[in-house]
This record gives C-alpha cells, structure tokens and sequence, in this order.
C-alpha cells in the first residue's frame, strides 16, 4: 500500500521546473537537492553527491544504475573498513563486555548512514510504475504488489525499487522450512522467515493436553499458526495489526489448504474470542526503535510489544492453558534487556516458567568472526518460553 500521506517534491529539469510524487516506504524524506546523472557519471562523483546530501536523479542505463550503487556500497565498505582500522590503532575499539552496546549502536548508525547514501539514487517512474530507461525490465507488478496501484509520475530510490523486487521473487519462490517440508511465501513488507531455528523448537514442545483452540499473536507470514494447525489445533486464531501480514498469511493459508486457521485483525489479542488453550508470540527480538516499518518485525522499542503481550495475555488464556513465547537472548549479550528484566515481566504478569526448550544460531553471521558483534551473535540462544499462569500450580 501506498503511504496515505502524499509527498511531492520539485527538481529542475534541464531548466524546466518539475513537480512529482514522492514514493518511500523506507521512510527517506523527500529530496532536498537532485542533479541528473547518467552512465557518464562516475561512482566516485556519485559517492561524493550522495555524501553531501545531494540526491541524482538517473537517466542512464538501468543496469549501469545497479552496478553504480555497488559500487558506491564498495566505497562505503572501504570508508568504514577505514574507520574501524583507525579506531583500533588509537585503541578506542574494544572487544571488552562493557563496549558491546556502543558498538551495537554504531553499527546501527553505520548501517541508517548506508541507506541514506544509497538512497540518493533516484528513477522516475510513470503512472503504473513504467520506466523510460534503457534496458529497464517491467516491475510493474513487483512494485504494484508492494507499493498499491499508482496513477501518476513519481521518483522512487533505486534501493526500494530494488526492495519490491527482491521481494517479488521471495513470493514467487518461496521460503523453504525444511523441518516442515514446505515454503512459505512472504509479502513486501512483512518480514521473510529466513532464521526459522526456532521452527523444531514449536515442533518439540508438547501440546497442552487440551487444544482445541490456540492464539498466534503478531503472526507476520503465518508460519506458527501453520504450525499449530499442522499438529492439531482444532482452531487456530492469528492476529495482526499489519494488512500486509495477514493478507501475507491468507496466502500462505490458502497454499496449504488449511481450513482450522481464522485470521483476525487486531493489536496483539483478538476480540470476542473464548480464553485459549495455548497462546503463542514470536516478537520483535531487539528492543531498539525502528527506523521504518519495514523494521517493525526486528526492533520492538523499548520492549513495548513484549510487555504488552505478557501483560495482557492472562486475561486471554485458560486457567490449565500455556504461553509459548519464542524469544532470541540476543538482546542479553547486546546488554539491551538483561534476564533479571525478562523474568521479572514473566513474574508481574502473573506467570511462571514450566519449561523452556533452546537452539543454538545457525545463520552465517553467527560464525563471522569479522562481524563487530560477532561475540554476542556466536553465544546467542534462542528459545521457546513455556509459560503458566502462576496460580495454576500454587
């Protein structure tokens, strides 16, 4: 979907002014100042545009288009492969514990100061996203998909064209979860189960001995409710505020020819529904601010949809019901949320731990050991959380 807000912004063109609709998913602001740049233009002219601010709108080959922002991303690498040799010579680098969150807080800086230098590569598009550059493919259906339909001219950034097109192959491929032995297709916009860990821990744990209906809350492509629906819940209940997701699950659903699955629209539980016998989340696993909404699914800040969830799921569940909460310790080793913190929730909730079942990473970058945070993401445990309510066992 298109942002309900329009923007546009005005540029000079070959002294002609000229006005068109601005289109960011990624949340960029509006540019400032654009140059037109073609296949003449260099990437070192390009990386100094980008640096100071001014946004270039291309009018080359699409292709060369592509391989100037890599090589602009090559040159950011370079610069900041600079920064960290220069830091460790003056000896402000440190692998010590305490300098883990700083650094986990420059990385992200690094990485909001790439997209933003990236960003500033510009195509325009006519109505129903047709472009007029050479060798240009149709993306019209890609960015439909992700985008909404679009009647007018409008300048997007070669990155979020580059988004709606990944993720068109995402959904036309697929996502295999091997443990299940079936894909799942995700959306634009919701986040990709590509670090699925956590799906043989939601197949280890027991069912209560009562499950005729469960809750997924926050259920993104719809791979736990599957889960559930696939072991035997009579009826499976998946909430999600996000359209996006929930016609992500539909589809999903719908694949699988799964009918014990109802999707609900909704922030975190579902409305006029009995209490459940099994209530399962799978929440944001850092608690640091989005930058955008496509980084809802990663970043919870401040925990505000974690403690949320424990602080309102009693009132949802059944007196001899169970909690499953799949959670990374990450944030533990970042030193942005302690246990000490985590379990304390689970207490003020009214709810203790029955059981709690673990797995180690197997993404690559839990085994670079070039990665800045490499020391936290080499010990990171993920987790499935059996929680209870607390006076069931009291």
């Amino acid at each position: 979907m298109l942002q309900t807000e329009k923007h546009y912004v005005q540029w000079q063109d070959n002294e002609t002014s000229r006005n068109s609709r601005w289109l960011s998913e990624s949340n960029q602001p509006p540019p400032a100042r654009i140059v037109i740049v073609d296949d003449q233009t260099t990437a070192d002219q390009a990386y100094r545009f980008a640096c100071e601010g001014t946004s270039m709108l291309w009018r080359g080959d699409f292709h060369n288009a592509r391989q100037l922002l890599q090589a602009m991303t090559r040159r950011i690498e370079r610069t900041e492969q600079r920064k960290a040799s220069k830091a460790a010579k003056s000896g402000k680098a440190s692998t010590d514990a305490t300098a883990i969150p700083n650094l986990f807080h420059l990385q992200r800086q690094a990485q909001g100061q790439r997209s933003r230098i990236l960003s500033r590569v510009l195509l325009e598009l006519d109505a129903g996203y047709s472009s007029r550059l050479r060798r240009a493919p149709d993306f019209s259906a890609a960015c439909t998909a992700a985008f909404g339909e679009l009647d007018e001219h409008c300048l997007i950034s070669f990155r979020d064209l580059q988004g709606a097109l990944g993720a068109a192959q995402w959904r036309e491929k697929g996502v295999p979860i091997s443990s299940l032995d079936l894909s799942i297709f995700p959306h634009y916009g919701v986040f990709a189960p590509t670090r699925h860990e956590y799906v043989q821990l939601m197949l280890d744990a027991p069912l209560p001995d009562t499950h005729d209906l469960a809750f997924d809350i926050g259920t993104g492509t719809g791979l736990l409710a599957i889960i559930l629906a696939q072991r035997g819940v009579q009826q499976v209940v998946a909430i999600d505020l996000n359209p996006r997701a929930l016609a992500c699950a539909a589809d999903n659903i719908q694949r699988l020819e799964l009918t014990n699955v109802q999707l609900q629209q909704a922030d975190l539980f579902p409305t006029e529904q009995p209490l459940a016998n099994l209530i399962v989340c799978n929440p944001p696993w850092l608690p640091a601010k989005p930058s955008s909404p496509l980084e809802y699914a990663v970043y919870d800040a401040n925990s505000a949809m974690l403690r949320g969830f424990l602080q309102g799921v009693s009132k949802h569940l059944a007196a001899q019901g169970e909690v499953w909460l799949i959670l990374s310790d990450l944030a533990e080793h970042l030193q942005l949320r302690s246990r000490e913190e985590l379990l304390s929730w689970f207490s003020e909730a009214g709810l203790m731990v029955k059981y709690r079942l673990d797995t180690q990473p197997k993404h690559g970058r839990s085994q670079d050991a070039t990665d800045p945070l490499f020391a936290a993401r080499s010990a990171e445990i993920t987790s499935l959380w059996c929680l209870t309510l607390r006076q069931q066992t009291e």
